[in-house]
C-alpha cells in the first residue's frame, strides 16, 4: 500500500513534507478541512508514510457498507448532535494504548465556521499528549507535520497559536477557510 500511494500522490502532484519524529501518541490536528478530497489525500499520506492512525467521522457515514471500509481504516464514529464524553473515551484510550494517533479537524465540518470545536484539544490535554500540527496545502499541493505542539493549558494563547501555524496554508476552497 505504501508504494501504490506514493505513487498516486506522485502522480497527482502532490509532496509530503514531515520534519518531526512522530511520538509514540499524539493528536493530529488537521487543517484546513473544506473538502472531501481531503479525507482521500489524507490517507494516502499516512499509507505513504507507513503511520497508522485512527479518525473521527460523523456517525451518519458509519453505516453499512461504509461502516466496515471506514473502521478498517481506523475510523471512530462520533455523534456532534449529543453531548457525550467523547473527550474522556478518546483520552482513555490514549491511557490504554503504547502506541496511538488520532487524526481531527478542527472545524469538524467542510462548511465555514468561525469557531473551532475545542476536542482535539481537550483530549490532548486529559490525555497528556501532543499535538502534531498537521495541513493539505492545495497551493503547494503539499501535505505536511511540521510541528510538534506541546499545549501548556493555557487554552486561549494555545488556540491562537495553533490557529496562526494554518495562516498560510491554502484550502481546497479557500473560502471556507476562516483563519
Amino acid at each position: 500500500m505504501q508504494k501504490l500511494s506514493r505513487w498516486i500522490l506522485r502522480i497527482a502532484g502532490w509532496t509530503i513534507k514531515v520534519t518531526v519524529e512522530e511520538p509514540p501518541k499524539s493528536v493530529i490536528c488537521l487543517a484546513p478541512h473544506t473538502s472531501n478530497w481531503d479525507f482521500i489525500i489524507g490517507k494516502l499520506s499516512c499509507w505513504a508514510l507507513k503511520r497508522k492512525l485512527s479518525f473521527m467521522i460523523k456517525k451518519s457515514w458509519f453505516v453499512f457498507p461504509l461502516n466496515l471500509i471506514f473502521g478498517a481504516m481506523g475510523g471512530m464514529p462520533i455523534e456532534r448532535n449529543k453531548k457525550t464524553a467523547t473527550t474522556d473515551q478518546v483520552a482513555e484510550r490514549f491511557r490504554q494504548s503504547d502506541s496511538f494517533h488520532i487524526a481531527i479537524t478542527p472545524e469538524g465540518t467542510r462548511s465555514l465556521v468561525k469557531k473551532w470545536k475545542m476536542g482535539f484539544y481537550h483530549i490532548a490535554v486529559k490525555a497528556n499528549v501532543p499535538i502534531q500540527l498537521a495541513y493539505i496545502d492545495y497551493g503547494k499541493k503539499e501535505v505536511g507535520i511540521t510541528e510538534i505542539f506541546i499545549p501548556t493549558g493555557d487554552e486561549k494563547a494555545d488556540l491562537k497559536y495553533i490557529r496562526a501555524f494554518y495562516k498560510d496554508v491554502q484550502a481546497r476552497f479557500p473560502e471556507k477557510f476562516l483563519r
